[in-house]
């Protein structure tokens, strides 16, 4: 492409909008060509009537869309090319064409605070006062077309044309695209900006032919976390068992841990940059700490068992089909687990928890999982011993509940953005999110809290410490004190202008919520390698540039679910380790970091509103709570067999882990929080569903029909049943009637997977069928199963029949004493009376003949 320098007044569209006319175009070029002409000394003149950007105008109409594709140097030293390249693409995005299109290089002053790393990206173009000379791109492009460019200029005086840039810093660069479209004239039709990192100058011409070093006598302490986590893709309600293979939402982790996938990238970025074995870089190894979701290494480590995946992810009861990433998860955990036995490695909270919300919860078990497990989990699985007694929430803020949360479960240190706190007594008069809409400037005055505060107002109790044993021939004063922990909570502080530089880099980006809303943007209007620049130009700033009288330290924290792919992660930690080469920096262990004593003023915390906005919503905590409840209760119930698996834990630890997914803050930082809250409603529906089930999964059988007691005091035979694999302790919950006396039995127990016979023993005093409602209960009392109930009959008469019984016994012996008493008194029996005489002669006569003949067979027996 021949290129020809014209410099063009760059007025936004819309000015001068109207009718084309052939006249006005020859005069509108004759202008320009003269312009070009002589204005080619002055070339980086300040146009006197630069508008606004395009882009920052929602009215204007958009014709054109500028691409930056890449920037060589992407950080200049002092043995780079002297030129700056810039690559970009010109896209026509509107429904005419547009021609005579052109692009040029401007430049702002240098960033001077750690601010402007994020607001110079939003000045306006007329900040970008040095400017170069427009090159032309394309003569036409209609809609849908593009075109490709390269643009290049010195960086420094040489000649008439070039950035002048003079001395290390941080620069924000725009390119701006002019064009002419149909029925209208020439104008800015869009711009692209970026930061170009400045460590050194490299020689220009016979002007300046000496490289110009940045200062090395204070290098600033690096530390980077490389976070790895996922957003969590269990399938929920399926309790843990011992073959059957786990349900995945989806198989996007599958090609994320594959080749080529963001995960696979990240570990490889790092195993590149890194080395591995003896060629290990340890300079840069030790200022690295890999950060690692639990709950995404227990997906892995079970993906590697086999799975399955929903043919739909919302249906969570559909059908699924085979997952595919068994092989792809084996092969990663294999690297990651290489890699952690000689990096350090750090336990990210369960599932990027919302520490806010898991401390309004306010259940012990739910925080010691999401809180306390990780950091054993990351050991098992890796094989290696992870730092402790540090967390890192993944909002960067909390609030004073959280922090609480925190001390109380032994960690002493939080990770919190160095906004997210302020002196005490500051946190009304301190609002880093005000000034939404006013002006921006690179300069504003800003307050940051130290590397490492103490939190005085957030603290737990410490159980006193017995003193080590003196000795008693030592004096007094020579005798150690005990050494007692500091109660308060510390928090390291990172810099929210490199984080959110960082969180803008790869796919997906969001906004932290940390971030000021001044400077709050759609980055994805920008290019990626536009976004990778600002990365770039916001990690080296603190190095390049040192503050009197405030510690050198640097803490870089991506986003923990980072989207950035090999390159881009390997440019970041080759710009690392040209920092440390250049000696502008010292890698730090993060366990160092950790150890160093607080800033001596107290702060407090102060919760960020925006954090606030992009928190789990209050309405999940009390169903959370609940279920969280239910499966404390019945985990106590539960009996561990030994030699039987799975063990009560192991079969209720998947649910309480969904319990903390449903908490979880992937993805709440879109803007949009309607999949997240989908999600986390549907987590929370199965997991309800689950524990409704596995609580009617116990229950005892009902007979039919009417139970028949042989006797006043048959036991009563009951039959429970148990469809948990796990056996359980219960108790029989009898609502006795009145008439029954039935005797508890106490606590029983249920094999797992089976049934058992009960003999109650029980007494009844009524004869008539009676209703006996009849219930299981686990031993704290909480009712199990289906309630049924047992009709009951006696065939005994109970205490009325005795007493019938009696009366009559005693009514017989009175009758037969009376007769007794008149045989042998000779008198008659008055019972007698009335009976005729010849009948009683007759039966006498049959009663004599009768016993006659019994006395003959009587005989007869006897001689035979």
């Amino acid at each position: 492409m021949t290129q020809t320098f014209r410099h063009r007044t760059a007025i936004p569209w819309g000015v001068v909008a109207g009718q084309r006319v052939g006249l006005f175009r020859v005069i509108v070029a004759v202008l320009t060509l003269i312009g070009s002409v002589t204005a080619m000394p002055v070339l980086l003149a300040v146009p006197a009537d630069a508008q606004p950007t395009g882009s920052n105008n929602s009215t204007t109409p958009k014709f054109l869309k500028l691409s930056l594709d890449s920037v060589t140097p992407s950080a200049v030293t002092t043995t780079s090319d002297p030129l700056l390249t810039v690559s970009g693409t010109v896209t026509n995005i509107g429904d005419r064409v547009v021609d005579d299109i052109s692009v040029r290089i401007q430049r702002a002053s240098m960033v001077s605070a750690p601010s402007g790393l994020r607001s110079a990206l939003r000045l306006d173009q007329v900040n970008y006062e040095l400017t170069g000379p427009f090159e032309d791109v394309v003569e036409r492009l209609s809609p849908g077309q593009r075109k490709q460019f390269t643009l290049s200029i010195p960086l420094r005086s040489g000649g008439d044309t070039s950035l002048q840039i003079d001395e290390p810093g941080v620069y924000p660069l725009l390119l701006n695209v002019n064009g002419e479209p149909a029925y209208g004239s020439q104008a800015r039709l869009d711009d692209a900006r970026f930061l170009l990192p400045v460590l050194g100058l490299p020689p220009a011409g016979p002007d300046a032919p000496e490289p110009v070093h940045a200062p090395t006598d204070a290098p600033v302490a690096t530390t980077l976390l490389w976070p790895l986590a996922d957003r969590p893709r269990l399938v929920a309600g399926m309790p843990g068992s011992v073959n059957g293979n786990v349900e995945l939402t989806d198989d996007e982790l599958a090609a994320s841990l594959g080749k080529g996938g963001r995960l696979e990238q990240l570990l490889g970025a790092l195993e590149s940059a890194l080395g591995t074995g003896p060629n290990r870089e340890r300079g840069l190894a030790s200022a690295v700490c890999v950060a690692v979701d639990p709950d995404l290494l227990l997906t892995v480590q079970a993906m590697t068992r086999g799975y399955r995946v929903l043919a739909s992810p919302s249906d969570p009861d559909g059908a699924t089909r085979e997952g595919t990433g068994a092989e792809h998860a084996q092969v990663w955990l294999d690297r990651l687990r290489a890699l952690a036995s000689s990096v350090c490695t750090v336990a990210l909270p369960f599932a990027q928890v919302d520490v806010n919300a898991l401390a309004a919860v306010n259940d012990p078990e739910l925080s010691a999982r999401a809180l306390d497990a990780p950091a054993e989990i990351i050991d098992s699985i890796l094989a290696t011993r992870s730092l402790r007694g540090v967390s890192l929430p993944d909002s960067g803020s909390i609030d004073v509940s959280g922090a609480t949360l925190l001390r109380g479960h032994g960690f002493g240190t939080a990770v919190l953005a160095d906004t997210a706190a302020v002196p005490v007594g500051q946190a009304d008069a301190v609002d880093f999110s005000s000034s939404r809409g006013s002006a921006i400037t690179t300069d504003a005055p800003e307050t940051a809290a130290p590397e490492m505060i103490r939190l005085p107002g957030v603290t737990a109790p410490t159980p006193e410490q017995a003193p080590p044993p003196a000795d008693p021939s030592a004096p007094p004063a020579a005798r150690p004190a005990p050494a007692k922990p500091d109660p308060a909570l510390h928090a390291a502080t990172f810099d929210i202008w490199s984080a959110t530089a960082l969180a803008a880099v790869g796919s997906n980006p969001p906004t932290p919520s940390f971030t000021p809303d001044r400077v709050r943007y759609d980055v994805t209007n920008d290019s990626r390698a536009a976004r990778l620049q600002d990365a770039l130009g916001a990690v080296s700033w603190s190095a390049l540039h040192p503050e009197p009288g405030k510690p050198r330290s640097l803490l870089l924290v991506p986003p923990q679910q980072w989207g950035a792919n090999r390159d881009e992660a390997a440019a970041l930690l080759r710009q690392l380790d040209l920092l440390v080469k250049s000696n502008l920096a010292t890698p730090r262990p993060f366990a160092d970091l950790l150890a160093l004593p607080p800033d001596p003023q107290p702060y407090e915390l102060d919760y960020l509103p925006q954090a606030a906005e992009d928190a789990v919503p209050a309405r999940f905590v009390l169903p959370t709570r609940e279920q969280g409840h239910r499966i404390t209760e019945l985990m106590r119930a539960l009996v561990d067999v030994p030699e039987i698996e799975p063990t009560p834990r192991q079969f209720l630890t998947p649910l309480r882990d969904d319990l903390i997914r449903v908490l979880s803050l992937s993805d709440r930082r879109t803007g949009n929080a309607t999949q997240p809250d989908t999600f986390a409603q549907r987590r929370l529906d199965q997991t309800t569903r689950t524990m409704n089930n596995l609580y009617r999964s116990v229950t005892v059988l009902p007979p039919g029909g009417v139970y028949t007691l042989a006797s006043e005091q048959s036991p009563l035979l009951l039959v429970a049943r148990n469809d948990l694999p796990v056996a359980i302790r219960i108790r029989f919950r009898i609502e006795a009637p009145a008439e029954t006396n039935i005797t508890d039995i106490g606590e029983q127990q249920l094999p797992p997977k089976g049934t058992r016979s009960f003999q109650i023993p029980t007494e009844v005093s009524d004869s008539r069928n009676l209703v006996i409602p009849i219930s299981l209960a686990t031993p704290d009392g909480v009712a199990l199963g289906n309630a049924t109930s047992v009709s009951v009959r006696s065939n005994a008469y109970g205490q009325a029949l005795a007493i019938i019984t009696a009366c009559a016994g005693l009514l017989l012996f009175l009758l037969a004493g009376r007769r007794l008493w008149r045989r042998f008194r000779g008198e008659p029996d008055p019972a007698d009376e009335g009976f005729d005489p010849g009948i009683r002669r007759r039966v006498n006569r049959y009663r004599r003949a009768r016993m006659r003949v019994l006395r003959e067979e009587g005989q007869g027996h006897d001689e035979g």
